[in-house]
């Protein structure tokens, strides 16, 4: 072989080989002398030219073959005289007994006897692969033509498998029948183990021991899978490792806390990782990883998740990092995260189930009694002053609610990577408690939220801030499947602050009915907007008839101002504008107004008739306000003056027809309440709340109540309050509430009832829609079509939908089809 660029090439010898025979017998001598030298280490005066020579004439003279079995028989005599009893020395009966049981030594005994052996091992090998790559050389000539034409192994390739069943194959003593290729493998699981329990071991010493298990094979048929590293060892590994990790969970699960579980799982399956990059395979990483996975978190993730210390203990005292790592641990077995997900969700209910008991408890709750006498000076009705107890509740469980809903997307953001599938869950969740059965006041309740907000929660705020309440509104109301009804909650809201002028912004207003455009559409704004349009054409109508009655001649000083909202009855809600006493269009009372004030109304509806014809208008003195100037007696000052009191009373509407009643009355003359409601027709409730006001309220006492009380009875007596001094020259005389901004029982089942009303003929007009294009429609594609098309505005009860079907066929908009094989329903143009 001559050395050189390029690859190497044989040639043949230039002069003496081409002899006529070949003493075989002689040139093996010489040859197998010369190899022994190579075994012992002693081949430095060897003539490896002459070497090749010896073995190249023997293959030229047809040979080969006689020399290969003879070198065969000497490696596999060297092996199994000079090596094995080399490496059997290296097995003391304690390192034999070690593999046995390993409770008989200590961990450094067992690791230095371990290492003691695996170094001999290595030597051994290493060894046998340098003189066995010598050899080679020597006999390369023999591999390329003896070994190519025959399919025999090359001369290496043999003397590997000779180790493999010389060495490795063979038993450890002429007692024990264990191979040293099972005690191999128990050293090296034995030194594993103590790695795992905190001992610091030779890593590149048991990876040298690995790769000559990796370079052997199980057969003859050199395959992957056929490596005595995955056939012998990792197989054994993989088992001993699941057998040790299933005892170590259940340990772990008894004895430690959820998050040092989690902690303890994560580095387990770090250490395993590098355990195979440094010490065994790489190959191997995701098998064990597996294993891990499986004992550690597959098999244990729904205890893990319902420990006292579970997920439930981590979301209520914010362990966030430690969330993290449970769902960390749970997608690594599983995409979809389920245990996790399903702690989540149960989570969210019960707290959301818990919000929605306390807010029915507190609006249940019996309210603080007020002070004892009404008429000490500095003390006002309770119901002036404060919110009461249900509206309270009502807005403490939107507060609470959104509150929840920031911690959970906290935890959704931080310990869950933002994971759509967690969002889906916590959506889901959020959903079911907020439209429990047994909570039904949701829609109510946020549209209340909102209406505080409107009208002083967001005052003072900058725009940012604005911008957050009414997206935090928006997401509450995503939750609420019937929309509708927070439709006509909201509506009735609106109403009360549009013509009540207590929204601090209208461009406010404006702007949150465009989220909600957007959020469900034209159609649910559509009224919304409407309302606003109203209030625009008033405020037209109002300058266009302070511009008439100026043209009609001198201004007279005594004329009223009249400031006039017109409103479409379609459009605003109905029940709201009528009154307490009022509940249908028909029913709502005909208040007796004061001559001055009648022909005032009078007029504007003459103007109004010549601009609209065969409009009625209805008056609704319940939800008007008039600016009333007062004039009292005089009345002695510090410097012994006497001076008249003149105040600006701003009152409702009921409470100027009262007023106006005692301009007629003398000072000492007074009217009972019966005759005050015979004159004026105002309803009992609202005549009393208004009567309240302007005689019990400390601050706004215009009349006299006689006797003195809070409440009203229709034998109380009222008078002009002659010695009234107010402290400011404007006094606005607030309306007592009637009663809880939150709907009572009974008027929650009026306005359910209303609702459903509404819903048959949207379930109605859907239905029509669908088989107006679709002619012919079996019963269940039906249903379903009309479930699905309804879903954005609420939840249609299926028994309310086959009433609608009946109903429409009845008058002959549908028909059911004759003789189908199942139910089948035509369109009737």
């Amino acid at each position: 072989m001559i050395a050189g660029r390029g690859r190497p090439r044989i040639r043949p010898p230039r002069r003496g080989l081409h002899g006529d025979e070949v003493d075989f017998d002689k040139t093996w001598a010489i040859i197998e002398a010369a190899f022994r030298e190579i075994h012992t280490q002693n081949a430095s005066k060897l003539s490896y030219e002459e070497l090749y020579r010896h073995a190249y004439r023997i293959v030229l003279k047809k040979k080969g073959e006689k020399l290969y079995n003879k070198v065969h028989e000497f490696e596999r005599n060297w092996l199994s005289s000079e090596v094995r009893d080399t490496i059997q020395h290296l097995i003391s009966p304690n390192l034999v007994a070690n593999a046995q049981s390993v409770s008989a030594t200590t961990p450094n005994e067992r690791r230095v006897a371990g290492e003691r052996f695996l170094k001999g091992l290595r030597k051994a090998w290493g060894d046998h692969q340098v003189c066995t790559s010598m050899l080679a050389d020597v006999l390369m000539y023999m591999d390329r033509v003896y070994c190519a034409d025959h399919r025999r192994p090359s001369i290496f390739n043999a003397a590997m498998v000779l180790f493999r069943d010389q060495i490795l194959n063979s038993t450890t003593s002429e007692t024990d029948a264990r191979t040293l290729l099972s005690l191999l493998n128990n050293i090296i699981l034995d030194q594993i183990q103590m790695e795992r329990d905190g001992d610091v071991i030779d890593k590149q010493l048991i990876k040298s021991c690995v790769w000559m298990l990796e370079a052997l094979h199980e057969d003859e048929v050199e395959s992957e899978e056929q490596r005595l590293y995955n056939t012998s060892f990792e197989k054994e590994y993989l088992h001993t490792s699941r057998a040790f990790y299933r005892g170590e969970s259940e340990l772990l699960l008894r004895d430690s806390h959820a998050g040092a579980y989690c902690k303890h799982a994560r580095q387990r399956i770090y250490e395993e990782d590098e355990r195979c990059k440094q010490t065994l395979l790489e190959s191997t990483g995701p098998k064990i990883q597996k294993v891990v996975e499986d004992e550690l978190i597959k098999n244990r993730i729904h205890e893990l998740v319902e420990m006292e210390s579970g997920v439930r203990f981590m979301i209520d005292n914010h362990r966030l990092e430690e969330l993290h790592l449970v769902y960390d641990l749970n997608r690594r077995v599983d995409d979809r995260k389920t245990e996790t997900t399903r702690a989540i969700q149960l989570r969210v209910v019960d707290m959301g189930s818990d919000i929605n008991k306390d807010a029915i408890a507190a609006s249940q709750a019996p309210a603080v009694a007020p002070a004892a006498d009404p008429a000490d000076k500095g003390k006002g009705v309770a119901q002036d002053k404060n919110l009461n107890q249900q509206t309270l509740a009502a807005i403490k469980w939107v507060e609470d609610v959104l509150a929840l809903k920031d911690r959970f997307d906290k935890i959704w953001r931080e310990s869950f990577e933002s994971d759509p599938l967690l969002q889906q869950a916590q959506t889901r969740s959020f959903t079911e408690f907020i439209n429990s059965p047994s909570f039904p006041r949701s829609s109510e309740y946020i549209s209340l939220f909102i209406d505080e907000n409107m009208k002083k929660g967001i005052k003072g705020k900058t725009e940012s801030e604005i911008d957050a309440v009414l997206e935090k509104a928006i997401i509450l109301l995503r939750y609420v499947q019937d929309k509708d009804l927070f439709e006509r909650y909201y509506k009735k809201h609106l109403c009360r602050r549009l013509l009540m002028n207590k929204s601090i912004s209208n461009e406010v207003e404006k702007q949150m009915i465009s989220k909600m455009k957007i959020e469900l559409g034209n159609n649910f704004t559509l009224k919304l907007e409407a309302m606003f349009k109203d209030m625009t054409i008033s405020e037209e109508l109002t300058a266009g008839f302070k511009r008439h009655v100026e043209g009609l001649g001198e201004r007279d000083p005594k004329r009223i101002d009249l400031s006039i909202n017109v409103l479409t009855s379609m459009t605003w809600p109905l029940e709201t504008m009528g009154g307490a006493a009022a509940d249908e269009e028909d029913q709502r009372p005909r208040c007796n107004y004061p001559p001055v004030v009648d022909k005032l109304k009078r007029g504007f509806e003459k103007f109004y008739s010549e601009k609209h014809s065969g409009r009625q208008l209805t008056w609704l003195a319940n939800m008007g306000s008039a600016d009333i100037k007062a004039v009292f007696p005089k009345v002695v000052q510090k410097d012994g003056s006497f001076k008249e009191r003149r105040h600006d009373l701003n009152v409702s509407t009921y409470g100027m027809v009262i007023l106006l009643l005692f301009n007629e009355l003398g000072a000492d003359q007074h009217m009972t309440f019966e005759e005050i409601q015979a004159q004026t027709n105002i309803p009992s409730i609202d005549l009393i709340r208004n009567l309240q006001s302007l005689a019990v309220a400390p601050k706004t006492r215009i009349l006299i109540k006689e006797p003195m009380s809070k409440d009203v009875k229709p034998t109380d007596r009222f008078s002009f309050n002659e010695g009234f001094n107010g402290k400011f020259v404007k006094i606005k005389v607030g309306v007592v509430s009637g009663g809880n901004k939150v709907e009572s029982d009974r008027e929650r089942r009026e306005t359910e009832k209303k609702n459903d009303d509404s819903r048959q003929f949207c379930i109605e007009a859907a239905v029509v829609r669908i088989m107006k294009q679709r002619k012919e429609l079996s019963h269940q594609q039906l249903m379903s079509e009309t479930l699905s098309q309804l879903v954005g505005q609420f939840k249609p009860e299926v028994n309310m939908v086959k009433k609608r079907i009946e109903s429409l066929i009845e008058r002959e908009y549908l028909e059911r089809i004759d003789n189908a094989t199942t139910d089948m329903y035509r369109y009737l143009a």
